[in-house]
């Protein structure tokens, strides 16, 4: 493979400028990706949020009057109110807490890292180091020495 005639012609000083400029920029531009996808995530976590708080809002007084109705049909098939409510508050207090953990698993800090940033960084990262290696990738995958 022949090296361009301009090519051929760069000092060694003007290479590494060359290359510091270039990195400098893929830092800067990596690091605004970082910010708008971390952005993004945290918008989609806080109108989930208020989205949850206003079903919260809507549904606790319709959940007391279900349960209500609950408790008096168990208590008319003829057992006492204090075990039908029992019953049903205890099917209820385990059903909350199921969906608290899923919800609170779902919270989680791990959920809200920039992973298509990450991969793209890790990418490069991989390709710096084929150039640094002299190797290239060729069209059907298989890297062959520059």
């Amino acid at each position: 493979m022949t090296i361009p005639f301009e090519e051929r012609e760069r000092s060694i000083p003007g290479i590494v400028i060359d290359l510091l400029n270039q990195f400098t920029l893929l830092l800067r531009q990596e690091s605004q990706l970082a910010r708008t996808e971390l952005s993004e995530n945290l918008n989609r976590a806080m109108m989930g949020a208020v989205l949850a708080g206003a079903a919260a809002v809507l549904l606790i007084p319709a959940l007391v009057i279900l349960l209500l109705a609950a408790v008096y049909a168990l208590e008319s098939t003829g057992l006492a109110p204090y075990w039908s409510a029992l019953a049903i508050g205890g099917g209820v207090l385990i059903i909350g807490l199921i969906l608290l953990m899923v919800g609170m698993s779902r919270l989680k800090a791990k959920n809200l890292v920039p992973r298509k940033t990450v991969t793209q960084l890790q990418e490069d990262a991989a390709l710096a180091r084929r150039q640094v290696n002299g190797e290239e990738r060729t069209d059907n995958g298989f890297q062959r020495a520059a």
